[in-house]
């Protein structure tokens, strides 16, 4: 039932039907009151300076929009960093350092699984999860942290930060609950906008290939995958973080008599416990040097590593 939901929500916010059209437009007087009040809390707050350099990497919309390879391809270009994020998905609560920048702490069931992808491809950077993301910073400071990256954090008015937001495009632009946007650009917040195939380029790179594959994925927007997709046997979409179980991919794997199981990292880094063959679409952006040099000209280049 939580997965059907949970997919009639994402096709409702990004391709409505008539029903869900006429039921968005019946809900935009809530939608109104709940932006007005966003921006209400947006005046209220204050920013404050935590005496670190700090990049924020989002979205203003609900579900999926590549923020995670952008911020593992920013990250990566700078030693003493950290990256901080709420941890959604994950099976603990409070601040857990997942990484300290020369070994993994946790397992991924109390990182949860976007966590776990920074502290595989980024091993050099600390790694936290946090509710409280003034936590998450002052606990990254703590532990040596000399720039820090914010997953996700454009609502956190009273961090004194760089906000880079993804584009996302949408049929709907209005506020939840009638459309799928969290909050909006206010005018008096500064913000990089960026947008796909224009400021960053996905490159996909097909690891472990085997002849008969079937698609197994927990990600927001599940279809974004197809323009990436080699043959599949099956594709089998399930909710955003999805915790899987070892019976329920081995019973696709059985069902399709399909030689490995094809994931995307979000989903490897929660599979590989289970020692069942995989192949992997691993996903990776090609970053615009102007990107980089917004970066740059906000926190120097004292922390940039060397070539």
């Amino acid at each position: 039932m939580r997965k059907k939901i949970i997919f009639w929500v994402e096709e409702y916010f990004y391709n409505p039907s008539p029903i869900q059209t006429a039921l968005s437009l019946l809900l935009l007087p809530l939608s109104w009151i709940y932006c007005f009040y966003m921006y209400l809390r947006f005046k209220s707050k204050k920013s404050r300076d935590f005496g670190i350099d700090i990049i924020s990497i989002g979205n203003l919309s609900v579900g999926g929009s590549g923020k995670t390879p952008l911020v593992t391809a920013l990250a990566s270009r700078y030693k003493d960093a950290a990256i901080v994020l709420r941890g959604y998905g994950r099976k603990s609560s409070g601040l857990v350092v997942v990484s300290n920048g020369s070994e993994i702490l946790c397992g991924v069931d109390v990182s949860g699984d976007e966590a776990m992808i920074y502290a595989h491809k980024l091993p050099d950077a600390k790694v936290i999860v946090s509710e409280n993301r003034n936590e998450g910073v002052l606990k990254a400071k703590e532990i040596g942290a000399k720039i820090l990256f914010l997953d996700d954090a454009y609502s956190k008015h009273d961090i004194k930060k760089l906000d880079i937001l993804i584009d996302v495009k949408s049929k709907n632009s209005s506020c939840l609950p009638s459309g799928p946007f969290r909050e909006r650009l206010w005018r008096a917040k500064e913000a990089v906008v960026v947008k796909e195939n224009v400021d960053f380029k996905r490159v996909v790179e097909l690891k472990n290939k085997s002849d008969k594959m079937s698609l197994v994925t927990a990600i927001a927007r599940p279809q974004r995958l197809n323009d990436y997709l080699p043959e599949v046997v099956s594709k089998n979409y399930f909710e955003d973080h999805h915790s899987f179980t070892k019976d329920e991919v081995l019973d696709i794997l059985q069902r399709d008599g399909s030689s490995s199981i094809l994931v995307t990292y979000k989903d490897f880094v929660k599979l590989e416990q289970f020692n069942l063959p995989l192949s992997l679409l691993d996903l990776h952006v090609e970053v615009d040097e102007n990107i980089f040099k917004t970066v740059d000209n906000y926190i120097g280049d004292k922390y940039a590593k060397k070539d």
